[in-house]
């Protein structure tokens, strides 16, 4: 009888463990991140009107590289739109050297797409080079 509550212990602590690290998972680090998918705004709005529930699946939560024109700049928001679909919101700050009407190519998180604001989502982004 000794043996089953030390084994039924032992299994509580295992699955416990298991359970709070399958839960509470590492912070990822965006920018040391492999690509998963590289990405231009048409592409990005194709896809997601010829299946979004696809597109949805593909790239949710994914970094993804993308490369557009900078079409505006919001410093207090800590972001910018590219290609006039894509609201783009850096990890830290914004980076000084972005400039409205240039190309840039950017890698982030992406989070999805804002039906209200008509507008892609992506997040912790950096300037890639």
């Amino acid at each position: 009888m000794r043996k089953k509550i030390l084994i039924a212990i032992f299994l509580f602590i295992i699955i416990g463990i298991s359970a709070y690290l399958y839960i509470y998972k590492g912070h990822r680090n965006i920018e040391s991140e492999t690509a998963d998918y590289a990405v231009t705004v048409s592409g990005l709005e194709r896809e997601y009107t010829s299946n979004d529930s696809l597109a949805y699946i593909k790239y949710q939560d994914k970094t993804i590289e993308l490369s557009a024109r900078v079409t505006s700049i919001d410093k207090a928001g800590n972001g910018i739109v590219m290609g006039e679909k894509v609201f783009v919101t850096f990890k830290d700050r914004l980076p000084q050297n972005i400039i409205s009407g240039k190309n840039l190519k950017i890698k982030g998180r992406f989070l999805g797409y804002d039906e209200l604001l008509q507008e892609f989502k992506i997040d912790q982004s950096s300037v890639v080079h």
